[in-house]
């Protein structure tokens, strides 16, 4: 069998001075790591714009502070992966990539670790809870979060609390119109509403030992409640009036008691109305 040795190394040539010039194209494009500086850090942070505890200047401020802040530095000392631990560390960072681009631009992803509601115990607790239970610090963070407030252990806000508040943000209603979750001492729950001046018992969490099952358990039992409630307002508070009940208790399923206001009631109310009103007066005069 005759070979075309000839052929053969006319081929092997041809394919050297191929992977020459792609190599030489690619050096040529590709400048040199070491002379170059990071021109710019783009800060990305999911929810931004929602209830988080995370700004792009925070996320620069704790760079900074461990003398990792990237920009006008060489790209060849920039270590993504040292940013990325350095920002897992913060108590409100969920997730955390940083990557180099072609064009010197250094690119950092966060995710934050949202807050759902305020805890405000009678124990001297004061912390926030994420969406999966998870405990946040206080911080100079405000918003309009549910306080939840009253006889509240970790583990309760953690078990108890934290499904009550998942089940009431699903509903927009319910949302905006709760204001402050109290947990009595025998651990029911009392929910104080933004409008309409009485507070409402739902009774006693169905706590379960498994997780899954227990915000399932709670998830369900709040939102039959709040299907009750929304009823009753619809049809009933709706006709008698908003402040005619100072306390309404829908623990049973087959009823629905109210308590009246008495003359009692409507005098403190009369003077917490008149306190605000000579507060906004003076404000007024001050200014």
């Amino acid at each position: 069998m005759y070979t075309n040795w000839k052929k053969i190394i006319f081929c092997a040539l041809d394919v050297i001075l191929a992977f020459y010039l792609v190599m030489a194209v690619t050096s040529w494009n590709t400048p040199d790591k070491s002379t170059r500086v990071c021109s710019k850090v783009d800060i990305n942070i999911s929810d931004s714009n929602n209830a988080g505890f995370l700004s792009a200047a925070e996320i620069k401020h704790i760079l900074e502070k461990v003398k990792l802040y990237p920009l006008n530095k060489k790209l060849n000392t920039i270590e993504p992966r040292k940013i990325e631990e350095a920002l897992k560390v913060g108590p409100f960072v969920d997730t955390a990539q940083c990557y180099i681009t072609e064009n010197g631009h250094v690119n950092i992803l966060i995710s934050q670790r949202m807050p759902i509601i305020r805890i405000k115990s009678n124990r001297g607790g004061d912390y926030y809870l994420d969406d999966n239970g998870g405990i946040l610090p206080n911080s100079k963070y405000t918003s309009d979060l549910i306080i939840a407030s009253g006889n509240i252990s970790n583990w309760f806000a953690q078990y108890g609390v934290a499904p009550l508040a998942k089940a009431i943000n699903k509903s927009e209603f319910w949302l905006n119109q709760i204001e402050q979750i109290h947990v009595c001492n025998d651990h029911g729950i009392e929910l104080v509403p933004r409008i309409g001046d009485h507070i409402i018992f739902i009774g006693y969490l169905p706590m379960k030992k498994n997780k899954a099952a227990n915000e399932k358990s709670i998830a369900e039992f709040v939102e039959k409640k709040l299907a009750r409630i929304e009823k009753f307002y619809r049809y009933g508070l709706s006709q008698a009036g908003w402040n005619k009940y100072s306390y309404i208790n829908v623990e049973f399923d087959n009823q629905i008691i109210c308590k009246k206001k008495t003359n009692k009631d409507r005098q403190a109310e009369l003077l917490k109305q008149q306190k605000m009103e000579e507060e906004v007066s003076t404000t007024e005069v001050t200014e």
